[in-house]
């Protein structure tokens, strides 16, 4: 069995299918959903499927792109639900940052600042977090080493720098997707053995990232299927075990999911 561990089910491209969506994953061995809280106007939807459906768990956060959007009174009329796992997603994202220098780092001030409050957040609530990191390793490891609490968390698509790795030692696992499965995937590719068992866990990402053979497709859970076959290749672990063990992994950081 296989724990999609970030899927964003809350996505209006699965509105008109959401049930046959669940079913396929369900038929595929999928038996657990987490929908990362990344967008506010949206959570609502999140909670929604998650007291809908027995599989379908939840997370309250705000992405780095709506970090001017961040409310934690908004989010923590949520974070008490029974359903709600972990705080996130949450993080820093430098890939689309303004033009003049000025402009930079007032958006950077403002990522680290939501970001630090979310850190201190989870651990002042004993939750895991899921940390969100494009083109900003440096920043995301200083803060996390500085703040995070020992629930540690996931780094959600983790993104192959190695310097990340030194934070399984402080409970963080690492999220692997349909990246894995791209023909342009060589640093994860190679950087992938290195990562410890006891701390890899399956995610889609659906509806983005998805894997090959469907890439330029919707992405939905059903195709963890095709993640864990690339994890089972690289790691020569068999079926059946990668699935079981990550579906653990999973379970042993979102302490929640029953």
């Amino acid at each position: 069995m296989i724990i999609d561990s970030h899927c964003h089910l809350d996505d209006e491209r699965y509105n008109d299918d959401i049930d046959a969506v669940i079913e396929r994953a369900k038929e595929q061995g999928v038996e657990k959903f987490i929908i990362p809280g990344a967008d506010p106007k949206t959570l609502a939807r999140a909670v929604e499927l998650a007291e809908k459906y027995d599989e379908v768990y939840f997370s309250v956060g705000v992405h780095p792109y709506d970090a001017k959007n961040y409310d934690r009174n908004y989010l923590e009329k949520y974070v008490s639900h029974v359903k709600c796992v972990a705080i996130g997603e949450c993080g820093l994202d430098y890939f689309r940052l303004p033009e003049s220098e000025e402009a930079i780092e007032i958006e950077k001030k403002l990522q680290k600042e939501v970001f630090i409050d979310q850190i201190l957040w989870a651990k002042e609530l004993k939750l895991p977090l899921i940390v969100h990191i494009r083109e900003s390793s440096v920043d995301c490891l200083e803060l996390l080493e500085k703040h995070a609490g020992e629930d540690g968390g996931v780094l959600h698509c983790y993104n192959a720098d190695e310097s990340l790795l030194k934070l399984s030692s402080k409970n963080f696992y690492y999220g692997i997707g349909g990246v894995l499965t791209f023909k342009n995937a060589k640093k994860l590719i190679n950087v992938y053995p290195k990562i410890p068992n006891d701390k890899l866990i399956i995610e889609t990402d659906a509806p983005y990232l998805t894997p090959h053979p469907y890439r330029g497709k919707r992405n939905e859970p059903s195709y963890t299927k095709h993640i864990a076959s690339k994890m089972v290749e690289l790691s020569a672990i068999e079926q059946d075990r990668l699935e079981s063990m990550t579906t653990n992994n999973t379970k042993r950081l979102f302490t929640k999911i029953r």
